[in-house]
């Protein structure tokens, strides 16, 4: 779950990490309210889950309280469109009016999982304000990673090492090594899949600041926080990713014309795989898992049809305790709601496949049915031509 920067910082203020001072506006008036008890000159921010904000121009430093309101009307209602987005863009519902700083120096620090090396790391750089990844490419010696060992924790000495690293000034090195120890603690005790300071700058002042601030917490964690499931902003998130989320299954929308109906994460890799295999592009990602039910089979499937951009449908089926009548069942019924006749290649193996053959045969629905996977990925092809 990605929580909007006023949230973030919201979360580091509890574990003492170091802010500017500001108040979050969802009218023009309120930006106005902020920007006059901060003194006028001051930094507007579009609140919206996407990088590239600046660049897009969803951030702005203004000079009085009249600019910062009508920047704020200027953002508000509209959609803001950022490299990260696709060309609709995401709502802003919401802006940051925070103080504007004087940096001195910009750096970056975040803490996240190597899933390779299997443990948290932390990652620091003098070279913050930029993407962290054009900063790899280019210099990849400004990136400095510190594996940390779960029992133990993120040490003090790693810290001093990030924050020397990051070429400060000595007074500074204790400030911004504590400043990691406490952005670790938010990382581990909120169950965070990344937690990002970019920029973490110095000020004129010699302060350390979280000047932006990104946290991401891990949706299979979400039982064990229930006072941050309100922090969800279901308006920033992809339409059909949050209706299957409410469904009960794993959707990810992509950018192909070829839905695919699967039940197993494994499977569903290898369906994915398949029609790359034959030329086309996926459409989506869907587990409807072992233990689907038909109600949850239709209404997965009816996401599928609700994109669009599905032009045919891959349904990749090993029934162990999900039976394949059922999902064909399934299948049928959300056809059937949605008044829609997609062409589909069926594969069904395991549990009451022929019963689940059966029903596509008597389904009226253009189905073609297959055996094998080579078979499935031939009578694909067809479909989808060349």
């Amino acid at each position: 779950m990605k929580l909007h920067e006023y949230q973030a910082k919201a979360l580091m203020a509890q574990y003492g990490i170091p802010l500017p001072r500001g108040g979050v506006a969802t009218t023009p008036q309120e930006a106005r309210q902020h920007a006059e008890q901060l003194g006028g000159r001051v930094v507007v921010k579009s609140q919206v889950h996407a990088g590239g904000r600046g660049a897009a121009g969803g951030v702005r430093v203004v000079a009085t309280p009249a600019e910062a309101e009508e920047y704020a009307a200027s953002l508000l209602g509209g959609n803001l469109v950022t490299a990260q987005t696709g060309p609709e863009g995401v709502p802003v519902t919401s802006v940051l009016v925070e103080e504007a700083a004087e940096v001195a120096q910009e750096l970056y620090l975040a803490m996240l999982v190597d899933g390779g090396a299997r443990t948290p790391v932390a990652i620091a750089s003098a070279a913050g304000g930029m993407e962290i990844e054009e900063v790899a490419m280019a210099t990849p010696e400004k990136v400095l990673r510190a594996q940390v060992d779960p029992v133990l924790g993120l040490q003090p000495f790693q810290g001093r090492r990030l924050a020397y690293g990051m070429e400060l000034a000595p007074e500074l090195v204790r400030p911004t090594a504590d400043l990691a120890t406490r952005l670790y603690r938010l990382f581990v005790e909120k169950d965070c899949t990344l937690a990002e300071i970019n920029p973490l700058a110095v000020t004129a002042d010699g302060r350390v600041v979280a000047l932006d601030a990104k946290v991401d917490l891990d949706d299979d964690a979400a039982f064990r926080h229930r006072d941050l499931q309100g922090l969800r902003d279901v308006g920033q998130e992809d339409a059909l990713e949050a209706r299957a989320r409410e469904v009960g299954v794993s959707y990810v929308r992509l950018d192909g014309d070829v839905g695919c109906l699967v039940n197993g994460a494994g499977l569903a890799m290898a369906t994915m795989d398949i029609v790359k295999a034959v030329g086309a592009e996926p459409a989506n990602f869907l587990d409807v898992g072992g233990g689907a039910n038909e109600e949850q089979v239709k209404l997965g499937f009816g996401i599928i049809l609700a994109d669009p951009r599905v032009k045919r449908v891959l349904v990749n089926v090993f029934g162990g305790i999900l039976r394949c009548d059922m999902v064909a069942q399934g299948v049928v019924a959300a056809c059937h709601e949605a008044g829609s006749r997609p062409l589909i290649v069926a594969r069904l193996q395991g549990t009451n496949a022929e019963e689940g053959r059966q029903v596509f045969r008597d389904s009226g629905l253009p189905v073609q049915l297959a055996n094998t996977l080579r078979e499935a990925a031939e009578k694909l092809q067809e479909v989808v031509g060349p």
